[in-house]
């Protein structure tokens, strides 16, 4: 299948709730310190340089989406991409799906200048069999993947 995977628009934020009513019930029962709901969160994202939203259609309607959340780190030395929410539909295969959404978080984490891209370390056995064939290893408590070779040091002589 012709899956095109694009930046998520003001207009698609809607269907991506949706999507994800379960992952967001947690900051509709007010779990969080703020009083936007993930609706306004996400349309608010939309146009912040430091995220990215995207989804996947297949015949024009969206079966799948993902935002990435970059923050510094110096542990990291430099940028980190958080995936912090990644949902396909129940009913499209999810492994193809989960494949071009990764794929592309990665590029564009690498674009915008990230050394990683972490995520939660899924429950789910095949879940995170998933997430390690894609190259995330484990890093307590959560997964990674590198992005940019790590930077040489400079030698003194």
């Amino acid at each position: 299948m012709e899956y095109l995977v694009r930046a998520a628009r003001i207009t698609d934020i809607d269907r991506l709730v949706a999507l994800c009513d379960e992952p967001l019930r947690a900051l509709r029962a007010g779990d969080v310190a703020s009083t936007l709901d993930a609706a306004d969160l996400l349309r608010q994202l939309v146009f912040l340089p430091q995220a990215t939203i995207l989804v996947v259609e297949l015949r024009k309607e969206i079966i799948g989406g993902a935002v990435l959340a970059l923050r510094p780190s110096v542990r990291a030395g430099g940028f980190v991409g958080t995936v912090d929410l990644l949902v396909v539909d129940p009913r499209h295969d999810a492994d193809p799906v989960t494949d071009v959404l990764i794929e592309e978080i990665l590029r564009s984490a690498k674009n915008k200048g990230c050394v990683a891209v972490e995520a939660s370390r899924p429950a789910d056995p095949t879940e995170r069999a998933r997430w390690e064939r894609l190259g995330f290893a484990a890093a307590d408590p959560r997964i990674e993947r590198r992005v940019i070779a790590e930077r040489a040091t400079a030698r003194r002589t």
